[in-house]
């Protein structure tokens, strides 16, 4: 009878275990604790309080003022009854409290970065989110600085300094938080800057590992359990044999984007940026590891596989674009897949335990290239649009900011769909030779870009992963610069750079309601469950970033060169938005 009661308490131990899980993840799933909301990178919310049927009724609950004026790339987070709004430089963190009327002010962290990044950013003075964890709040700085602050005080418990200025090293990344480790990343590919991916102790802020974008393999912390699929990826010392004599060392491959996590796996997923320079007459090679996604252990940061999207990248393509992890049916067979929107064109499907490429289907206008070989990995470029010195090639499509650039898709698990917002230009180009001084660009191309097929410049699409196709499409007047936001009322948000906060019917992309901030929008949309219940939208406005660099910078329209050609393409942008910094937060009434 003991032994019966004692298996009895246990069961009902263990059943209440289960229901305090239960209720935790009910109240944690209102929630936005990092950047994507998940480590599979879904950024799907699961509220649905806000639906197809209600959203034409949401209204403005409250507006915040980053006090900044550049572009505003990040997305809040929200974890409790507090919202954290990190600004571009000087990188100002907010903790408003939403259990009060208007979100009022409960601190404001200065981190107070060194000035001269500013005149060594790339593409505007952004920052693309924070992280929680374990009661702190993670930030990045232009000028490379990572920092953990008391979520609660907002006083600051310790900084690192990962990145020199001097070379033209920045970092504009969210950070990603895994287990007891910090994970960020570098900027500077368009100043020769050599990429790579930190791994910092959560506790004390020290380097826990570093592994290089290029390289011999012990820098590039590739050892015996390296099992790249692919024999284009198998070889010693890849990082420097592909690259001719010791270019490697300003070859680029920063790691600027996102970084996604299987728990179950325990591997981290990330892209690696462009090599450098832009022209690629000047590096003869592969250029490993470059343009490409990796697959690490957490712990060590050892590398388990590698692919190369753009090998020996022609159009500065990169590969650091969002990794959403899925387990889904795919073709005929239950899958553990990895889905990547690649500025190149094409929506990569693979394997994400092992790296092999399922489906690469173009989801925009290409020219470049002519497909990716399956049973190779091998991207088919089209040698009529290869770059050559001293002649302008037409026509190349899509652009250098990609099909797609940073700004992240979503998925919907209902609908089955991922939610791509993107652009529709295509460019000129001219190449030239260009020699390497430290903090100076290193690009030695000159592109002017304009609207592809259509004459619109922006779309947001919806994928549906299984068929490889799109289901339905949005044209837009400019690209579409901004994150999306999938939510389980069937909804799908996402911004304009003309200033429009737009909600769609996820299933069939009907518009259901929009609103006209006062500048142009570059955020992340986010959803939340307030103190009171009710369910919130969130995004930041804020023109700027790459694309709207002739609003954020002043820059003259008359230079189609201008943000390396993005200008040619954005004349316009100055008679439909000014600068900005805007928090704007939604509810039903």
């Amino acid at each position: 009878m003991r032994i019966r009661g004692l298996l009895v308490h246990a069961v009902l131990a263990a059943a209440a275990m289960a229901g305090m899980e239960a209720r935790a993840q009910l109240a944690n799933d209102g929630e936005w604790p990092m950047a994507a909301r998940d480590y599979a990178s879904t950024r799907f919310s699961p509220l649905d309080q806000v639906n197809t049927a209600n959203v034409r009724n949401l209204k403005v609950a409250f507006t915040f003022s980053t006090g900044v004026d550049r572009g505003q790339e990040a997305a809040p987070i929200v974890v409790g009854n507090t919202m954290y709004v990190v600004a571009p430089f000087p990188n100002y963190l907010y903790a408003l409290d939403l259990t009060k009327p208007g979100a009022p002010m409960k601190w404001k962290f200065e981190p107070n970065p060194d000035a001269q990044s500013q005149g060594v950013a790339c593409c505007d003075l952004v920052n693309r989110g924070v992280a929680y964890a374990d009661g702190r709040i993670f930030m990045n700085t232009l000028d490379g600085q990572t920092i953990a602050v008391d979520a609660s005080s907002g006083k600051e418990i310790w900084r690192t300094k990962l990145g020199n200025i001097k070379k033209g090293e920045t970092i504009t990344m969210a950070p990603l938080v895994v287990k007891d480790k910090v994970l960020v990343g570098n900027s500077g590919g368009e100043l020769g800057v050599r990429g790579w991916l930190v791994a910092l102790d959560a506790k004390s802020g020290k380097e826990a590992w570093r592994a290089w974008s290029t390289g011999p393999d012990s820098e590039v912390l590739i050892g015996p359990d390296f099992k790249p699929f692919y024999a284009a990826d198998r070889g010693k010392d890849l990082g420097k044999t592909s690259w001719p004599g010791e270019t490697w060392k300003i070859g680029g491959g920063n790691v600027w984007g996102w970084i996604s996590y299987d728990p179950q796996a325990d591997l981290i997923y990330y892209g690696t940026g462009n090599p450098g320079p832009w022209n690629p007459e000047q590096r003869p090679g592969a250029n490993k590891w470059t343009s490409g996604i990796f697959a690490r252990r957490p712990s060590d940061g050892q590398a388990r596989w590698y692919y190369q999207y753009s090998p020996h990248d022609l159009h500065d393509y990169d590969g650091v674009n969002e990794n959403v992890l899925l387990d889904i049916p795919f073709k005929g067979k239950q899958r553990k897949v990895l889905v990547h929107p690649d500025r190149n064109g094409y929506v990569y499907v693979m394997d994400r335990l092992n790296g092999q490429v399922l489906s690469a289907e173009p989801f925009v206008h290409i020219t470049t290239t002519e497909g990716v070989d399956l049973s190779t990995g091998q991207l088919k470029y089209n040698p009529q649009k290869e770059p050559r010195t001293g002649q302008v090639v037409r026509d190349i499509c899509p652009v250098s900011p990609g099909g797609k650039d940073w700004q992240p898709s979503a998925w919907s698990p209902r609908t089955q769909l991922l939610y791509i917002p993107h652009q529709n230009l295509c460019q000129d180009s001219e190449t030239y030779d260009v020699s390497y001084i430290a903090g100076t660009p290193y690009v030695g191309l000159d592109n002017k870009m304009y609207p592809g097929p259509g004459g619109n410049r922006g779309l947001f699409t919806a994928w549906d992963v299984a068929a490889g196709r799109k289901r339905w499409q949005i044209p837009e007047r400019f690209p579409v610069w901004s994150g999306a936001l999938a939510t389980a009322g069937d909804v799908v948000f996402y911004g304009t750079m003309d200033g429009w906060f737009k909600a769609v019917d996820a299933r069939s992309g009907a518009p259901l309601w929009q609103f006209k901030t006062g500048s142009g929008i570059i955020g992340q949309p986010v959803s939340y469950r307030g103190p009171d219940g009710k369910q919130y939208i969130a995004i930041l406005a804020g023109v700027g970033g790459w694309a709207g660099a002739i609003v954020s910078g002043g820059l003259d329209p008359r230079d189609g060169t201008g943000a390396a050609g993005f200008v040619n393409a954005m004349k316009d942008l100055p008679q439909y938005t000014g600068k900005g910094g805007t928090l704007y937060v939604f509810a039903l009434p």
